[in-house]
């Protein structure tokens, strides 16, 4: 596990920022995109609570958490904004589905038909997105992009996704997740004709601080950033 992220001030996430911001305008000029359409998600996993009412203030409102019990935690302390939209983002496991989807707005790693019975059976309805496993690499959770469609009709119509989000195999070189990044796209687009009606396939969340410029090349609406969002290196 990687330490924590320490010496966070606003004016470390303020270049953090304008550099993330930069990329982000480019990559979206290069594929003839608006870059207002994608939203900075920060992984505040290594970070404190102070970190994430920085991160607010700077204008960062997306904030990721992994665990439940962090999530729970800072929330608790009072500190960061009401304004803070909260992403969960880590592994769904079906026993905390209910804890989880009451204190988020949106879940990224939804991919199991146990946790789609949770989420039908309780009353918080925070934005669904599908986890894709689109590598197919076992060691990695998601569905396999050719079990999707099925999972997205067996999810009841009140239970809306909203897109996709996918975790493509860690790599140095960038410009190797770009086809990941780019199959992830062709299924949404393509299961969005089939599903519209019951679901609205509009977010693609991908690409973190390796290669987001990639991901939002090929389409990213959400990327999740972490250490190069609080002025450090990838």
């Amino acid at each position: 596990m990687r330490p924590a992220i320490e010496h966070v001030t606003p004016e470390s996430i303020e270049r953090g920022l304008a550099r993330v911001r930069e990329t982000i305008m480019i990559a979206a000029s290069n594929s003839g995109r608006d870059a207002e359409a994608v939203h900075v998600l920060a992984a505040v996993k290594y970070v404190d609570a102070q970190a994430c009412a920085q991160l607010v203030a700077a204008g960062v409102i997306d904030l990721a958490e992994n665990r439940l019990a962090q999530l729970t935690d800072r929330q608790a302390t009072g500190i960061v904004p009401g304004s803070a939209r909260w992403h969960f983002i880590g592994r769904l496991q079906s026993r905390d589905v209910a804890a989880i989807a009451d204190r988020v707005d949106s879940i990224h790693t939804l991919c199991s038909d146990s946790a789609v019975r949770r989420l039908a059976a309780i009353d918080a309805r925070p934005e669904l997105l599908v986890q894709v496993n689109v590598d197919r690499d076992p060691a990695k959770d998601g569905l396999d992009p050719a079990d999707v469609e099925r999972f997205l009709l067996e999810v009841p119509a009140e239970l809306e996704v909203r897109g996709f989000m996918a975790m493509p195999a860690f790599t140095d070189v960038a410009e190797q997740s770009r086809g990941a990044f780019a199959a992830l796209r062709e299924l949404r687009d393509e299961l969005a004709v089939r599903v519209a009606g019951r679901h609205r396939l509009e977010q693609l969340s991908m690409g973190t601080s390796q290669d987001y410029a990639i991901a939002v090349e090929e389409g990213a609406t959400h990327v999740r950033l972490g250490r190069i969002l609080y002025g450090g290196g990838e």
